[in-house]
């Protein structure tokens, strides 16, 4: 009689990590399922009736999906088939060898019998010892039926997280820095308050012209944990994969930046930006960003939405640190030429034993700007500090105003205001559509051609979707004012908390100016943020005195 030296294998898609089940590969929290001990209660307890028989190994995957052969248990076992360790294979049944049918039937029909090892799938009834037990049609059907579970389990799923991300509920494994899972609502964020105080220092810092190499710097200076070796100090669930791939791992500037660009901050919950192929590939793609679940309100912010639309535009100014320097200058990235609209630079000059600082067009005549701008630093931070504390003055005098004003009687102004540009915006959609739906026929009576009809489609087609945006935004206003849930002069808090500003700073010049042309050293022009809710304000006003 032979004997057979035989591998116990066991698989199971979820481990439980601290009594929750996920995806993840084993980690510390780990708790074997009652499945995975089932399975070798079975296995053990049929080997224990085989004489033939002698269990000497055992292989456990657990939390690897049956759809992919490799894991690192099953590759294992199968480094010791091809060394002649094990001859014989036992499995409760055949999904725990494999779920897809192609591949799971290439090893039991083909590599396995190669081998000459003995297959067994205990409740399937299959012994490849046995011919009547081995029938290849009776495993051909089988693989196939756990196939197509697998396949109608990944639609359903799939649909299910994608409810999910839509209805606004968190369905990632690992939040966050800044976030933790509500204990009470495993699909709700909640903040981590020592983790947010950090990310909103790296706001403030940010804004404060800090470079994202200085920041890190600095926070590896004074010892703060990175967000991955914070999560393993803390036991918090974390990515065995990413940006950062070791838990002793430090602050990078890319750590940094990556957290200055998410949206998650503001109260956003932004999911489903990636998708595998199908159920049987893993490699992740991205998915157009019209399709990614973007639901607004779903947790408390770490970072109001306006300090995050900060943080974005200085990120396209160019500002660079000067050598050994921490943070970039004041007016870095928002001075421009008067003449020719180049950014200006900023120099130092020593005469006569005094230093000088100024700033300038870096190009010349040659590089056609007629008439370079030049300005001495101190004296544009003077006239910039003037003309801020002159317009914040007019805001505050604008807002004590408009608080002095019935809310129902503005809010009525703003839905007529915003009413009206729907109806001429939904004009303008009509009229491109109509525009659209005639140049088909132009085409074929010959009064366009080809090239004609293509470049007035994109035309069309390209005003639509301004048009559509416009629109978009419309409504989102005029929905904010009907159900008041915005402050009518919430832009207005920029300035007010600049309201005492006697010296000027990075912060402030950031915050609340766009940028700064220079015509020459007597003529400077200051282009606000919120000028244009600014002006929309005072011709509201300017309606209501008329109508009084």
């Amino acid at each position: 009689m032979t004997q057979y030296k035989a591998a116990a294998y066991l698989r199971l898609s979820y481990i439980t990590v601290r009594g929750e089940k996920t995806g993840q590969a084993r980690e510390p929290g780990y708790q074997e399922s009652d499945s995975i001990g089932n399975q070798r209660k079975l296995i053990e307890d049929f080997v224990a009736n085989q004489p033939d028989i002698e269990l000497v190994s055992e292989q456990m995957d657990d939390g690897y999906s049956g759809i992919l052969f490799d894991r690192p248990a099953f590759l294992a076992m199968m480094d010791d088939v091809k060394t002649g360790k094990i001859n014989c294979i036992i499995v409760k049944d055949i999904s725990r060898l494999g779920r897809e049918h192609v591949e799971t039937s290439r090893y039991l029909c083909r590599i396995l019998p190669a081998y000459g090892v003995r297959f067994i799938a205990i409740n399937d009834c299959i012994d490849t010892a046995h011919e009547q037990n081995g029938d290849q049609l009776l495993i051909a059907i089988k693989t196939m039926t756990n196939d197509s579970v697998c396949r109608n389990s990944s639609v359903s799923t799939r649909s299910a997280l994608q409810a999910k991300r839509k209805s606004g509920a968190y369905v990632g494994a690992c939040p966050i820095y800044g976030y933790q899972k509500d204990p009470e609502n495993r699909n709700h964020l909640v903040v981590d308050e020592y983790a947010s105080l950090v990310v909103q220092d790296i706001y403030r810092r940010r804004v404060e012209g800090t470079s994202a190499y200085k920041i890190a710097e600095e926070l590896n200076r004074q010892g703060v944990l990175s967000p991955l070796a914070y999560k393993v100090s803390r036991g918090l669930p974390h990515p065995t994969k990413g940006f950062a791939d070791s838990p002793d791992a430090k602050w990078s500037p890319t750590t940094i930046i990556r957290i200055l660009q998410d949206e998650t901050y503001t109260g956003v919950l932004i999911q489903g930006k990636t998708t595998t192929p199908n159920y049987k590939l893993k490699n992740t793609v991205q998915k157009p960003v019209k399709d990614w679940a973007k639901v607004e309100n779903t947790h408390q912010p770490i970072i109001s939405k306006q300090d995050f639309e900060l943080v974005q535009q200085l990120a396209r100014l160019d500002t660079r640190a000067a050598p050994e320097k921490d943070s970039v200058y004041m007016f870095s990235g928002l001075l421009v030429c008067g003449c020719c609209g180049r950014r200006m630079t900023r120099k130092t000059n020593i005469y006569k034993g005094q230093r000088y600082i100024y700033y300038h067009c870096p190009a010349g005549k040659s590089q056609g700007c007629q008439h370079p701008a030049r300005i001495r630093e101190d004296d544009l931070v003077q006239c910039v500090l003037s003309c801020l504390q002159t317009h914040i003055k007019s805001v505050v005098s604008l807002t004590e105003l408009l608080n002095s004003i019935s809310r129902e009687r503005i809010n009525h102004d703003l839905v007529a205001k915003y009413t009206t540009e729907l109806a001429d915006n939904g004009r303008q959609l009509e009229e491109a559509g109509r525009m659209k739906a005639t140049l088909y026929g132009n085409l074929v009576n010959g009064i366009l051609d080809k090239k004609e009809y293509r470049s007035l489609m994109d035309y069309y087609s390209a005003q639509e979707e301004q048009v559509q945006a416009a629109i978009a935004l419309l409504r989102e206003k005029l929905e904010q004012v009907q159900d008041d849930s915005s402050s009518r002069l919430k832009w207005a808090r920029h300035f007010e908390q600049f309201a005492a500003m006697t010296e000027l700073d990075r912060r402030a010049v950031v915050t609340l100016i766009q940028s700064v042309t220079v015509r020459n050293k007597k003529e400077i022009d200051i282009s606000f943020r919120f000028q244009e809710e600014y002006e929309d304000t005072l011709k509201m006003l300017s309606r209501y005195k008329e109508a009084s």
